[in-house]
Parts: C-alpha cells; structure tokens; sequence
C-alpha cells in the first residue's frame, strides 16, 4: 500500500472460515448480531457476584503497588498513587498480563464458551493482552482523545479475528467504554479498496489501520454511525477485528474497568507461534490482542516525568495457578515433540 510507513512486520493469519457473513445462516443466539453489526453482547457471561469478586481484585491490584491508591478514597485517584496507566486507560507493564486475577477472568467458563461457540472448537489459545480502568475524576490523566481504528491489516481482508472484553462494573451512558461503528465490517474491503492509495497513520505493525475524518465521513455519508455500548458487570463483548471502534473515558461518577480477552483455534498457530508463546508465559510477558503471539513486546513502565516507574518488574507478582483445561489456553500442550 503506497506510503505505508514502517511497521513491525508479523506473520498473517488466514481468514477463519467459521461464520456465514451471507446473512443466510440464522443461528438464533449472539452470533447473529455479531455476522450482522460486527459485534455481539453477551450478557452475564460471568455472574455478577464474581464479576464483583473481579473488580475487587483489580482494586487490590493497583493498591499493592503502595503508591497511595485508596478505592476507597478519590482523592488518590491521580498519577502518582496509581501504576503507569496510558491515555486510553490500559495498563501494559508490570508483567500484569499473567497475573492470577486476570487469568481467572481470562478462564471464566462463559467467556471462553461464547468463543467455542463461534469456532466451534474446545481447542482454544488465548491472548496475552492487557486490562483497562479510567475514572471520571482522574483530572490529570492524559487526555483521551477519538482514535478510531481497526486491528487488523487492510490489505488481509475477511473475518480473522474476533477481539473481546469483559465488563466487571457498571458501564452505562455516561461511564465510557467502548465505541463500536455498527455494521462497518461488511464494507471494510469496499472502503480500503477506496482509500487505497491514501497516505496512512503511522502505525507499530501492519495489523492497525487508523481511520482519518476522510474515512470517517466516507463511512458516515454510507448511514454508518459511531455509538458507545452499555454494559453490565460479567457482560462480554465481542467484536470483528474489520469494525471501527476506540474507547471514551467516563463523564459519570463510575470507575471503568474491563478485562480484554481474545481467543482463537489452536490451529491458527504455527508451531514457531506456540513455541514463542511458551517463551512470553514463562517469562511473564504480555503481547497483543492475537491469540497466536504475534506481537509481543516487554515494556517498560515510564513515569510522567520521564522516569522509569520504581514498581518495574520482570513477570507477574502473583503468578497463575491454572487447571489443565486452563492451561491448554496457554497453548504449550499443543507444541508437538518433534517442534
């Protein structure tokens, strides 16, 4: 694509053959919205008394790092009581993508159903990916601004990867969350094909597309509208990698705080993928959303001064303690011996 600037380069994966994006197919349960918008509501995925269970471990999280954090007070809800926290509300060091708490909600039985159900397989890989809080009375966060985008690379189009997130509190109108452009998907490869020779954003791999106000209008001028999706507490949404979408911070009086999870088949995954997978679990490292471990990336937490956070580690504080169902997840029982 001309002027595509550079970008750390990833193996693709194929488009997965799992869903009728004709419309002729009626399967009467969540994966009609999700053929239909791009997205999909699963409501109480997880109860809601171990979503509450959840969210308490992720306030007992931020408050173990002993940087003042009181969930309890809202005073300390500002940058020097909290862990390092980007503008879109994401905490990505610290190795806390294998902590304890969110590999639990990672193995949550009704989260990892509704992607059985849509690939209609129990042999799943899991991604290594982050979590995301933001409070509306955190005055000297970054600011958040509108960053449209997909994730996945234009010039690899079909349905590849189904992303996800589970909602731990409240998320109504006015508690941010994510914004979803409905029905977007279905014309992703009509709109690169338009923008094609269109300069782009810069981007950190090829699988990020960032969408310009040219793009934006395109889309709108065709009936498509960007709108917020409401949530409950265990409520899981799903959506195609092909859908517009980013985040708000939230106006209301509730803190924000949800858990991404994305699965695919074990089969997706190249041995080298697995292998490098087993790599990143043991060394207690994070990686995006793609559940074959196409990126992965061990970051450094910096400070708003400029310096590293003193709280910097190698891995989690708490490892997981995971069943043999749980770590089948992780993908190293399907590294063959002879790999």
């Amino acid at each position: 694509m001309p002027g595509r600037p550079a970008t750390q380069i990833v193996r693709e994966v194929e488009a997965i053959d799992c869903l009728d994006f004709s419309g002729k197919t009626v399967y009467n349960d969540f994966r009609d919205d999700l053929v239909r918008d791009g997205f999909a509501v699963i409501k109480g995925a997880i109860p809601p008394e171990r979503a509450a269970e959840h969210a308490s471990n992720f306030h007992a999280y931020m408050e173990e790092f002993g940087f003042g954090y009181d969930r309890n007070d809202p005073s300390t809800v500002r940058q020097e009581c909290l862990p390092v926290i980007s503008e879109k509300g994401m905490i990505m060091h610290y190795g806390l993508s294998h902590e304890d708490w969110v590999w639990k909600v990672r193995c949550e039985p009704g989260v990892v159903g509704a992607f059985e159900k849509v690939y209609n397989t129990e042999d799943l890989i899991v991604s290594f990916d982050v979590v995301n809080v933001q409070w509306p009375n955190h005055k000297d966060a970054p600011a958040n601004k509108p960053w449209a985008h997909q994730d996945q690379d234009p010039e690899r189009p079909g349905f590849r990867c189904l992303q996800g997130l589970v909602n731990l509190v409240e998320n109504g109108p006015d508690d941010g969350g994510l914004v979803v452009m409905r029905g977007a998907h279905k014309i992703s490869q009509e709109y690169h094909d338009t923008f094609r020779n269109e300069e782009r954003l810069w981007q950190w791999t090829n699988e990020w597309y960032g969408y310009k106000e040219t793009g934006l209008a395109w889309l709108r001028e065709r009936g498509y509208e960007f709108e917020k999706i409401d949530l409950g507490p265990g409520d899981l949404i799903v959506w195609d990698s092909r859908v517009p979408h980013y985040n708000v911070k939230p106006k209301g009086n509730n803190v924000r705080m949800a858990v991404y999870t994305c699965y695919a088949p074990a089969s997706t995954a190249t041995q080298e993928d697995l292998i490098k997978k087993k790599q990143v679990f043991e060394a207690g490292i994070g990686s995006s959303h793609w559940p074959q471990c196409l990126q992965s990336v061990k970051w450094t937490a910096m400070r708003p001064d400029g310096t590293p956070c003193p709280a910097n580690r190698d891995g989690p504080a708490h490892r997981p303690v995971l069943n043999e169902r749980e770590y089948k997840l992780t993908g190293i029982p399907y590294i063959t011996a002879s790999a």
